[in-house]
């Protein structure tokens, strides 16, 4: 049995989501007459209290069009420097909307109100003009780190007192939300747009949405189009989505448990000195000792894939298909390391 901890895209589809993909009722999405895909942008949009939604094939494409959405030629976009748009979209920001980047530090990948308020650039010729700021959440270079509304509202203050446009990367947003037990439509009302992510912690296929009001969201579609984003009978995949909408936020808490587990574990070995806090489903170990190249070999030879993260990191990310029973073969083999 191989053990696959690399991400939670790894999950396949339920027999209970693929029965609901297999009886989806499907039209053509570029027309919008998928009557699937219809139902899972209304359904998304009302629970987080915004206007509209947009089902988009990646997580990558709804942030990139976000980006696309509220900046211009020149502008800037301040995020955290481990921001997934900046690290791991293909530099989508330069190629997609000829922006430039302002990357602050901060804890665990979180960036606060103060930081983002002395990073707006003055109007001045000689600088960019600061047009958006984005967060993550979860954050997935922060060992799967929170923001809580507390944290956020002061950062909407800033955005809206400057005239910035406020996006969320809200990839594994579900993730905090039954950790806070916050409501997605508190967290709606705070941004501009809001990118999910249905194929990681929710287990689907496929698919993205991107929130936001129905003139943001009319141009995204010609951005969509434009990128080839645009699908025919995506109901199919859709229906996923509702599914996984209405059976797969709560048990991500079980997710959270085995990952805290897990990182106890992996404390107990010799050569790791540091596990980030475990907060959500995301494991990072800090290796010492034993380079990650060789830590991987030796995890593969007990039949458990994870990846590398850093020059000394290691991350392992908990999942649907990942449950008590795999959990206590991992434990018996990694003992063995």
């Amino acid at each position: 049995m191989i053990i696959d901890l690399r991400s939670d895209t790894v999950t396949r589809p339920t027999t209970g989501m693929k029965d609901a993909m297999f009886a989806a009722q499907v039209g053509d999405d570029v027309f919008g007459e998928d009557p699937t895909v219809n139902a899972l942008e209304i359904k998304a949009a009302q629970l987080f209290g915004m206007e509209a939604a947009m089902y988009c094939p990646s997580g990558t494409m709804t942030n990139q069009i976000a980006i696309r959405l509220h900046t211009r030629i020149q502008a800037e976009v301040i995020c955290h420097k481990h921001s997934h748009i900046y690290l791991y979209e293909g530099g989508g920001i330069m190629s997609n909307s000829l922006a430039s980047v302002k990357l602050l530090d901060g804890d665990l990948g979180k960036i606060t109100a103060g930081d983002i308020r002395l990073a707006i650039n003055p109007d001045d010729i000689h600088a960019p003009e600061t047009s958006m700021v984005s967060l993550e959440n979860t954050m997935n270079k922060g060992g799967g780190s929170i923001y809580t509304l507390n944290e956020v509202k002061p950062i909407q203050e800033v955005c809206e007192a400057h005239g910035l446009k406020f996006h969320l990367d809200g990839a594994r947003l579900f993730n905090a939300l039954v950790e806070t037990g916050e409501s997605p439509a508190d967290w709606g009302a705070q941004f501009d747009t809001i990118s999910i992510c249905l194929s990681k912690g929710l287990g689907c296929p496929v698919g993205s949405l991107l929130l936001g009001s129905k003139p943001d969201i009319r141009r995204a579609r010609k951005i969509r189009k434009v990128w080839g984003g645009g699908m025919r009978q995506a109901g199919f995949l859709a229906a996923a989505g509702i599914y996984a909408l209405d059976n797969h936020v709560q048990r991500l808490k079980e997710d959270h448990v085995r990952a805290r587990t897990l990182g106890k574990m992996l404390l107990k070995l010799q050569f790791v000195p540091e596990v980030y806090p475990v907060t959500t489903n995301i494991v990072i170990a800090r290796l010492d000792g034993v380079s990650p190249e060789v830590f991987l070999k030796m995890l593969s030879d007990k039949g458990i894939k994870a990846v590398k993260f850093g020059t000394d990191l290691i991350r392992f990310v908990t999942h649907l298909d990942f449950g008590d029973d795999q959990l206590t073969e991992l434990e018996r083999r990694i003992y063995g390391l």
